[in-house]
């Protein structure tokens, strides 16, 4: 009960954005653009001036570029396999790679493993959004039906503003910098609203799809990945770097979260398949409701 609770905030905003959409049919292109571009940069800028660099970066970093790398050469694989379009390809990548570690999985650890748990939850939050800011914004430029080129994608990539963003707090954070106070409460403001905001264009998208245009079938192979493939690869990776205790636990746990939701916003952004993407975070994030619980109780 009190897991279910924990999550109905996250819904409540997708309900909102949902309902929003319907009544008064909004530019999601617009907020989703405003989301990226204005806010997403403050909340990179954010995550990684705050969070001091420690030895456990080493390790939650091992894990994420290994599961990322793996999940990206199975999707690709079968995508070959499958002989599927880039956008298509694109959209299964943003899908199955990226988890939501941050808004939806952190308060999960602090609520099960405490604070402790919640600090370790909070570099992995980091290091994903690094990775989703990087490989997840050149996949959904790739699969664009504007882009044709390797070039052309990775140009999209550099003009993101969210890399600098997060490239400006890493610097600042090591090199012992203060940012003074009145800069650092402008940044939290604009900060705090980028997940809700999120959320919203999400919520926002997933009224505009129909039983026809979600492809269930699709999408259920996009479950069976981030659902269950996904922890499955997380464990043999945490016995190859002998990754053991608290640790273990909660990398293995937020690797069974739900599709991050800012993979809806880079999909609707470039128009890679955002019907898709946004399905599948659906989905995953309400069977989540059934398979978090499941998987806190296989690693306590």
């Amino acid at each position: 009960m009190n897991f279910v609770i924990l999550v109905l905030p996250a819904f409540l905003i997708l309900a909102i954005g949902y309902i929003g959409q319907k009544k008064l049919k909004i530019d999601r292109k617009s907020v989703s653009t405003t989301a990226l571009y204005l806010m997403s940069p403050f909340l990179a800028f954010r995550t990684f001036y705050t969070n001091k660099v420690s030895i456990e970066y080493l390790y939650i970093v091992l894990f994420c570029l290994t599961l990322c790398a793996v999940l990206l050469v199975l999707i690709l694989f079968i995508g070959k396999v499958k002989k599927l379009q880039q956008p298509k390809v694109s959209a299964m990548i943003l899908s199955g790679v990226f988890m939501n570690s941050g808004n939806y999985g952190a308060p999960i650890i602090l609520f099960a493993f405490g604070s402790v748990g919640f600090d370790y939850a909070v570099i992995m939050m980091v290091i994903q959004s690094l990775l989703m800011n990087t490989v997840g914004l050149y996949y959904a430029a790739k699969g664009s039906k504007e882009t044709n080129t390797m070039k052309e994608s990775l140009m999209k990539v550099v003009k993101m503003p969210i890399i600098y963003g997060a490239a400006l707090g890493l610097i600042i954070q090591v090199s012992g910098l203060i940012v003074p106070n009145f800069v650092i409460q402008a940044v939290e403001l604009i900060a705090d609203a980028a997940i809700p905001t999120v959320m919203l264009v999400l919520g926002m998208q997933l009224a505009t799809l129909s039983r026809n245009n979600m492809k269930l079938g699709e999408v259920a192979s996009m479950v069976m990945i981030k659902m269950v493939v996904s922890p499955i690869i997380a464990y043999f990776i945490i016995m190859i770097f002998s990754i053991e205790g608290l640790l273990a636990k909660i990398l293995l746990v937020l690797a069974a979260m739900p599709t991050a939701a800012n993979t809806t916003l880079y999909a609707l952004q470039f128009n890679t398949e955002p019907e898709f993407v946004s399905s599948s975070t659906l989905i995953t994030t309400i069977l989540s409701i059934i398979t978090v619980p499941i998987m806190l109780l296989l690693v306590s």
